[in-house]
């Protein structure tokens, strides 16, 4: 179940990055669930991880091999998370990165490892080094659209957004792929992304580049109020175009907005095939006096289960939209000054239901697969969005029989 169409734009292959997918049959027999990333020597490389205390073990030797630099391959096991296995997590990741650097002639430390599916279980360190041969054997530049296939767990759809722009007369292209659908919240979400451009960029100007973009994208979409041991996200520039991109000017603003692009369309897709999703929502705040202060009540509205069940049977029980509101902690709030939408319905003003609403109007919001929910607290200027799902049976259904 997913919201929207089932359509992906051309993934168009990044020159000095290629993608080898095998199968290890980590938890089904045949399934792709290895994917290896082949970076060019001298690529930058950046990147954003999870938040949680209790990170996976491939996450703290991402980490660890990223600030050493020379990062030159990226290796992607589904199915198994490597994630509170403690001591033998981490011997076992070591293993994998070991089996690929020898292999490719690298050092175990130009590998980052990435993993993602079940928490707890020891990773099947033989089934996914006895698929290695097989991807290397399988690079090519254009295997965009199979690798995001292949590092999918509870996803429905493959997930890839694409953008190409001029620098300097010169095309430079943008492409990358995600997957999450479940245990989805901000720092960042159980989610895997990798984002290759063949641009030049410095490697400080990527990551902040990169953490900006992640703050506006992954950081604001949530399903279920779960944050990941495992969220990583990967962005490579290979500069093989040619084309170098200034640390400011028309030229870096313009490679910015493209990323930004790349990193929302791909964000936004985890939400649309949020586990069990009939609804795709939009919870805008708007005139706040400050980005926390808007944030604040956004997630406060997407994380309700009260409104997520309501969004789930087209209810427009607006009064559990006003509760969230009222309980998300904004200091001295005037609710007499503040209004409440659904799309462009007015449903809240002056302390109550606006006088024009009525019941016909909300359900015709509500029948909709896309629904913005918009407070204006007119206290400020600040505008953020956060964008979540509905909550339905078949969420419960999916996590309720996650590991049989």
């Amino acid at each position: 179940m997913a919201v929207g169409p089932d359509t992906l734009p051309t993934l168009l292959p990044i020159s000095g990055f290629k993608i080898g997918i095998a199968s290890a049959g980590i938890k089904k027999v045949g399934r792709r669930d290895i994917v290896v990333m082949e970076v060019a020597e001298g690529s930058s490389v950046a990147a954003v991880f999870t938040k949680n205390a209790f990170c996976a073990a491939p996450v703290t030797l991402c980490k660890k091999h990223l600030e050493l630099g020379g990062v030159r391959y990226l290796l992607t096991n589904t199915g198994n998370a490597n994630a509170g296995t403690g001591k033998q997590g981490m011997a076992d990741a070591i293993t994998c990165c070991n089996e690929l650097a020898s292999r490719v002639g690298m050092s175990a430390e130009q590998i980052m490892p990435f993993s993602t599916g079940v928490i707890g279980e020891p990773l099947p360190v033989a089934k996914i080094t006895g698929a290695l041969d097989a991807a290397i054997a399988d690079l090519k530049e254009d295997n965009w659209l199979n690798a995001a296939w292949g590092i999918m767990t509870t996803d429905t759809r493959a997930k890839g957004a694409c953008e190409q722009l001029e620098i300097g007369g010169k095309t430079v292209t943008i492409t990358g792929i995600s997957k999450g659908a479940g245990m989805i919240k901000p720092n960042m979400a159980t989610m895997l992304g990798y984002v290759a451009t063949d641009a030049k960029v410095d490697q400080s100007l990527l990551q902040q580049w990169m953490s900006a973009a992640t703050e506006q994208s992954f950081n604001r979409i949530t399903v279920d109020g779960d944050t990941s041991t495992n969220d990583s996200c990967v962005l490579v520039a290979t500069g093989a175009s040619g084309v170098e991109v200034p640390a400011s000017g028309v030229e870096a603003d313009a490679f910015i907005t493209a990323l930004n692009r790349v990193m929302l369309q791909l964000a936004q897709l985890i939400v649309r095939d949020g586990e069990g999703a009939t609804k795709f929502v939009e919870v805008r705040v708007s005139k706040a006096a400050s980005v926390q202060e808007a944030l604040d009540v956004a997630y406060t509205i997407a994380h309700s289960p009260l409104t997520k069940t309501a969004l789930f049977a087209s209810d427009p029980n607006w009064g559990r939209i006003l509760a969230c509101v009222g309980r998300a902690g904004v200091e001295n709030l005037d609710l007499d000054g503040l209004q409440i939408y659904l799309d462009q319905t007015c449903i809240v003003e002056s302390g109550g239901r606006a006088a024009s609403y009525t019941e016909e109007q909300g359900q015709a919001v509500m029948n909709q697969e896309d629904i913005l929910i918009h407070v204006v607290l007119n206290r400020g200027e600040i505008i953020e969005s956060v964008w979540t799902t509905d909550l339905s049976k078949e969420y419960v259904a999916i996590n309720a029989d996650y590991r049989s």
